[in-house]
């Protein structure tokens, strides 16, 4: 079993500071006036999402030799009313461009990172309804 280890440190008020095994840094923070210096740790599930997917978006269509240029990904999460705020609903919406990209070889790459690859994706889909869509510019 891989293992994976992090570090958050309480900075004061409701801050914090996140630190990889890579030794890499994120400020974490509730969203309110005093503590608004942060990202809120449930969006960066989100982008934990986002992330996840989009390196291995971007590693499939690279193995298929296809040229991308850009990719970008919005994603829209719905959480319940009350604690703990499970997700219950979330969309990914990428945008990508490239010369070679085909309808079906972006829907293959994304539907393997969503069902198989993308950790996050695994660990979230047991309590979210998981959804995407896409659209290549400059078709």
């Amino acid at each position: 079993m891989k293992k994976k280890e992090v570090f958050v440190k309480w900075t004061g008020n409701k801050q914090f500071v996140g630190t990889d095994s890579g030794k890499h840094s994120i400020v974490i923070s509730s969203h309110d006036e005093a503590n608004n210096t942060g990202m809120s740790p449930s969006q960066l599930l989100l982008l934990a999402l986002a992330s996840c997917s989009a390196y291995d978006v971007v590693n499939i269509l690279q193995k298929k030799r296809l040229q991308l240029d850009a990719l970008e990904i919005t994603v829209r999460g719905d959480q319940e009313p009350d604690p703990p705020w499970t997700y219950r609903q979330i969309h990914l919406r990428f945008v990508l461009t490239g010369p070679d990209l085909t309808d079906k070889a972006v829907e293959q790459a994304i539907e393997l990172s969503i069902t198989k690859y993308c950790s996050v994706a695994a660990t979230v889909s047991g309590k979210a309804d998981v959804t995407h869509e896409f659209e290549i510019l400059g078709k």
